[in-house]
């Protein structure tokens, strides 16, 4: 029996995935949560084997809470089940340590075949998201030369911080931090900060 905790803040949906997982014989609902605050006071009693898990939750969001829940845990599933499939998010909760990443446009079929899957090894991901993935994996930019400084930039940028914050975790001027970035979308050739993230995704860059 695969032992499955849902952590989502609409009841709705909530609901429904819990049906689903209850009435499926393989499968058991050892607990629901409507945040992650909650989520990670409650899971380690409840044990689960799966975590379908929400992006856009209150507070903590599902990305931030998946090498937490794996602190818990362990080696736990953690299927991410939202509504975004932005390049951006599909590879900061990849690269966060989930196991699967599918969309909320989901049959009781699909969700039920997609823990399962996980659960023998695999990594369930929507259509789209599994195009990113390959995709992503497409030799990196040949005439993109960063130097170190630039990529350490980039790289704080994919991990969302602000200018503010880099400044401070790299010790250098915001004023700085602004001419790398601007060197940066040059060299990348983009004009805003979510294309140079999901450019640097997309071609290994970071």
């Amino acid at each position: 029996m695969t032992r499955v905790a849902i952590v989502e803040d609409d009841d709705i949906i909530r609901d429904a995935y819990q049906s689903i997982v209850d009435h499926a014989p393989e499968l058991e609902c050892v607990a629901i949560y409507g945040d992650c605050e909650s989520a990670l006071q409650g899971i380690k009693r409840a044990r689960p084997d799966v975590i379908l898990l929400d992006i856009g939750l209150p507070g903590i969001s599902g990305i931030e809470a998946v090498p937490m829940f794996r602190k818990l845990l362990g080696d736990v599933d953690i299927i991410i089940v939202t509504v975004h499939a932005d390049d951006e998010r599909v590879f900061a909760a990849l690269r966060a340590g989930a196991r699967g990443y599918l969309t909320k446009n989901l049959s009781a079929e699909r969700l039920v075949g997609a823990i399962t899957d996980v659960v023998r090894g695999g990594s369930p991901m929507s259509a789209r998201i599994a195009r990113l993935v390959v995709d992503s994996m497409r030799a990196p930019v040949q005439d993109a030369v960063l130097t170190n400084r630039e990529h350490e930039v980039l790289r704080k940028l994919c991990d969302g911080h602000s200018y503010k914050i880099i400044a401070e975790h790299l010790f250098i001027s915001e004023l700085t931090v602004h001419t790398h970035i601007k060197n940066i979308y040059r060299k990348l050739e983009v004009h805003s900060q979510t294309e140079a993230v999901s450019k640097a995704f997309r071609h290994g860059l970071i």
